[in-house]
């Protein structure tokens, strides 16, 4: 094999100077892996109520996400009731999509009642799929 052949499979510059090469990727996280509220509530989109099939951030289920410096993330949220059967599992599920996040820290969940969950909270767009 010769240079020339090198040179011919690979030339130089080409992956650099393509626009979508340029283009950063909306769904990773950035190169120092800093951690947002944004990615976080992304990530909880993927958890749902397995009684209602619906994800807990349309559900109104979310009420806050912090995310400190050492992308350390805390969640305040909440259920449709406080003897909710499906809690556990909702709280396992919030817990383990957050921790799948790359450079995540500590992930703290709190549990509040307050203000009381109701079927207000629900996305709109959701509310109405519903017919509520």
């Amino acid at each position: 094999m010769t240079d020339e052949n090198t040179d011919d499979a690979m030339p130089s510059g080409e992956a650099n100077s393509s626009p979508a090469a340029d283009a950063p990727n909306e769904n990773a996280t950035p190169a120092n892996d800093a951690i947002s509220p944004d990615i976080a509530k992304l990530a909880l989109r993927k958890v749902k109520d397995p009684e209602l099939g619906l994800n807990i951030v349309d559900l109104g289920l979310v009420y806050e996400i912090l995310v400190d410096a050492n992308n350390n993330i805390h969640v305040d949220m909440t259920l449709t009731s406080p003897g909710c059967p499906a809690g556990p599992q909702i709280m396992t599920d919030v817990e383990r999509a957050l921790q799948a996040l790359p450079g995540v820290g500590d992930v703290e969940l709190n549990l509040v009642w307050s203000p009381y969950w109701t079927p207000e909270r629900i996305e709109p767009r959701v509310r109405a799929y519903m017919g509520l």
